[in-house]
This record gives structure tokens, C-alpha cells and sequence, in this order.
């Protein structure tokens, strides 16, 4: 069976994408389904790289029983485009950074993770800077939960990717 590879992309890497990573690993584990997918995540900026998961991030997935420890932040790179089906970005800066940083988006990989929880278009925010963790995490679960649907939905009907 073929993997779908999805990479998940903030700023930093250190609060949005591990957070939708490690959610989106935890609802592949519970659905049965972790041997179909390899989820990683990256940032769009080098200000982060190799830190950890923002302790605020790591206390909000540790409430729901999640564990990200080990996970450090890692640059998106533009070789991840060919590696990854799908890169998913939190906001529409994360979403030009990527396209810039990719070279482009030729097969259409580059996706914002709200499109997916039903809110197309809508960013999701930055807890680094609101401090509202709980709302981030609602958001980031919507978009993993749709996200998941939509690909088993598509594994179904025997289409590999979104």
C-alpha cells in the first residue's frame, strides 16, 4: 500500500504544524490507519530551528493525551515538494512562504488546513501570538478530522490523493 505523505507548515514550527502533526498522527492511530500516511511538519522561517514544541503547544496536546516529545522544529525545503502529496499551511503568509520556497505549486499540493474543516479561506491563528491555545487546537482537530475524511474518503473510491 502506497503512503500518503503529508507535511503540515507554519512560521515557526514550534506551535501550528506540530500540533496539526501529532493530532493528525493520533487520529490515524485511532482510525487503524498510521500505516497509510507518513506525517511530518516544517516552518517557513530558520528564526526556530531545532527547538522544541512551544511548552503551551505541548501542554495543550498532553490534556487530549497526545505526546510530542523529540519533535524539533526543521525548515521546509524545496525538495519537500516532490517528497510530500500534500503541504498544508495554517495561514495565507504560510501559504505564500511555501509557494516561494517550493518554487511554485505545478500539481496543486499547497493547501490551507481550514479548507478542509469546512471554512475554506480561513486562517488559522497563531497561538505565539494570541495566546489562545484552546481555539488553536479546535481549529487545527476540525482541519486534521475533515482532512482525514476527505483522503479515506478518496482511498474508497480508489483515488490515491486530494
Amino acid at each position: 500500500m502506497e503512503l500518503t505523505k503529508i507535511l503540515f507548515v507554519c512560521h515557526g514550527n514550534i506551535c501550528r504544524s506540530p500540533m496539526a502533526e501529532f493530532v493528525m498522527k493520533d487520529i490515524a492511530a485511532k482510525r487503524g490507519v498510521s500505516d497509510m500516511f507518513l506525517i511530518e511538519s516544517a516552518a517557513t522561517s530558520g528564526e526556530e530551528l531545532g527547538n522544541p514544541v512551544y511548552p503551551p503547544a505541548r501542554r495543550k496536546l498532553a490534556e487530549h493525551g497526545i505526546d510530542c516529545a523529540g519533535k524539533t522544529a526543521r525548515r521546509l525545503r524545496a525538495s519537500d515538494y516532490e517528497e510530500y502529496d500534500l503541504l498544508i499551511g495554517m495561514d495565507s503568509a504560510n501559504i505564500r512562504n511555501m509557494t516561494r520556497i517550493c518554487g511554485g505549486d505545478p500539481q496543486g499540493k499547497i493547501r490551507l488546513l481550514s479548507d478542509f474543516a469546512g471554512r475554506p479561506g480561513e486562517e488559522i491563528s497563531d497561538p505565539w501570538y494570541t495566546g489562545d491555545f484552546e481555539t488553536c487546537w479546535m481549529d487545527v482537530l476540525a482541519g486534521c478530522e475533515g482532512l482525514m475524511d476527505e483522503i479515506l474518503g478518496r482511498r474508497a473510491q480508489g483515488v490515491f490523493v486530494v
